[in-house]
């Protein structure tokens, strides 16, 4: 996907386009082509550089951005991502691809999709067309249907276009009529999400189109009818082009709602990239904002989720709505200090809504499977804060990988901090201010930041308490922290590059803040 105009090298380049030529293949039904891949790459010195994070997903070599075609299919969670095989900073875009059985583990597969005579490979999604409503169905093993934009380097216009499989997504094939939705004259036409609508019996693609989303629906996902449009004028945030949105239901007390995801780059509330979320209604048709128009919701408030969806198909029996986005940001994603790879995905998520003072709000949480990554437990017991808490020391707590659950009572008190650092006198800052009101994370002091002046800075993001209680939910891995705070009412996620393991964790108060019975548990990686 990506795709705001920047300067490279003496020339324009578009993050969904690049000056160097494509991988190219014909437009026709032809399989995909492959490569080597395996789950672990530790053998092959993968995995284990520095800044590597080590339980969330990041591609074994070269560049990776917006996670695509997130499909859940006979025990297999399909992660696509955008991908580059031939450098660290952006390039022709390809589909990555990798699988999990448990949303934790990941097995790398060869790339599905590469650049062809249409163009590159941008964003998209994934559908199983269980009533092979397309066709393409050969056999009982139900169709995997990859609906994405092709991008033209040359003329910079974006179609949409169908590939297919028919083996559990090991390889594909591109539909001779490609493309399924040609482009109408406009510049920025891009990043479908296609889903089921059971009512009417269709397919709805979501569609970000310029600063607006446009809404459409096909019987076939072959032939596609406009039906409505959201966004135009003052509706949500417009600092920056739309793209990567996602329409899905949620139940909140037994009514259910729409929600509508937009990514907007620049724009977010702590600079560049984030994504926004709306409410409302969705008729099949007509999607409509129960939120005023100037309203803006962010999904995460920190510096570095962007441009993240759901997975389809999840079984009806797990019934959860699950997220994943992309651990970075379009102001320095091409210049952070990673050599062999670059970027990395949040953890996975459940997303629900929960009725708040303001209205419906989307929550997040992190998924139940990652606590089979738990290792130590601590139970760190309830304290007042009256001077700094060496929490590493008195519970021996010196991984890097580590999750946190901490409560706290700050009704007498300014404000909590955890500093996170290590020998070098590098730190990362997590805390609230009571006089703000607000969730902060300050990375200015966390190590290498100069590779862009945007990056070491510190970032803010409104939260109200109730009763002065705080719970912070964290994971920290060795270049990354998220925040899930109050239940997830708010999530910030934020990467840093130190020049050596944060270790250490202390917390200090603000007056007499108490800090309640809370959890500590240092976690395994991944890749191991």
């Amino acid at each position: 996907m990506k795709k705001l105009v920047l300067s490279l090298v003496m020339g324009v380049f578009l993050y969904g386009c690049n000056s160097k030529s494509a991988t190219t293949e014909n437009n026709s039904e032809s399989t995909a082509k492959k490569t080597e891949a395996s789950g672990s790459l530790r053998e092959d010195g993968t995995y284990s550089e520095q800044h590597r994070p080590q339980f969330h997903f990041s591609p074994p070599h070269m560049w990776m951005n917006d996670p695509n075609g997130m499909v859940y299919y006979k025990g297999e969670y399909h992660l696509f991502y955008q991908h580059y095989p031939d450098s660290t900073v952006w390039g022709p875009m390809h589909w990555g691809h990798a699988v999990s059985k448990d949303l934790v583990h990941w097995q790398n597969l060869p790339i599905a999709l590469y650049p062809d005579s249409l163009g590159y490979i941008f964003s998209g999604s994934a559908v199983i067309d269980e009533n092979n409503t397309a066709g393409f169905q050969k056999g009982d093993e139900k169709t995997i249907i990859a609906i994405f934009t092709h991008h033209n380097p040359k003329t910079e216009k974006q179609v949409q276009s169908l590939a297919y499989s028919t083996d559990k997504g090991r390889t594909w094939v591109k539909y001779h009529r490609n493309p399924v939705l040609p482009n109408p004259g406009i510049s920025d036409f891009r990043d479908p999400k296609v889903s089921w609508y059971a009512p009417a019996k269709k397919w709805i693609m979501t569609l970000a189109v310029k600063d607006r989303v446009h809404f459409y629906g096909s019987a076939d996902l072959k032939s596609w009818q406009l039906l409505s449009e959201f966004g135009k004028g003052n509706v949500g945030a417009h600092g920056g082009v739309w793209e990567c949105p996602d329409l899905f239901p949620l139940t909140v007390e037994g009514q259910q709602k729409w929600v509508l995801f937009v990514s907007i780059n620049p724009g977010g509330p702590n600079g560049g990239s984030a994504t926004q979320y709306f409410i409302g209604d969705f008729n099949g048709k007509e999607f409509k904002n129960s939120n005023p128009p100037t309203t803006t919701l962010w999904v995460d408030q920190g510096a570095d989720n962007y441009a993240g969806v759901t997975w389809s198909n999840v079984p009806a029996q797990d019934g959860r709505r699950l997220f994943m986005g992309w651990m970075s940001n379009w102001y320095y994603a091409n210049k952070v200090p990673t050599q062999n790879w670059r970027s990395a995905t949040t953890v996975a998520r459940e997303l629900t809504l929960k009725n708040t003072p303001a209205g419906i709000r989307l929550a997040s949480a992190p998924v139940k499977e990652l606590q089979q990554l738990r290792q130590e437990s601590k139970t760190i017991k309830a304290q007042e804060i009256s001077s700094p808490i060496n929490v590493s020391q008195q519970y021996n707590l010196k991984t890097p990988l580590t999750e946190l659950n901490l409560n706290f009572d700050v009704s007498k008190s300014a404000g909590v901090v955890l500093k996170f650092s290590n020998a070098k006198g590098e730190y990362v800052h997590i805390g609230y201010s009571v006089p703000n009101k607000q969730l902060f994370i300050d990375r200015t002091s966390a190590g290498n930041g100069n590779f862009e002046p945007r990056f070491a800075k510190k970032h803010v993001a409104p939260l109200i308490l109730q009763n002065g209680k705080l719970n912070l939910h964290l994971f920290l891995d060795v270049a990354s922290v998220e925040v899930f705070a109050n239940q997830g009412q708010l999530v910030m996620t934020d990467i840093f590059f130190p020049t050596e393991d944060f270790t250490h964790l202390e917390i200090s108060s603000q007056g007499s803040a108490r800090l309640l019975e809370s959890q500590a548990y240092s976690l395994e990686s991944i890749w191991k």
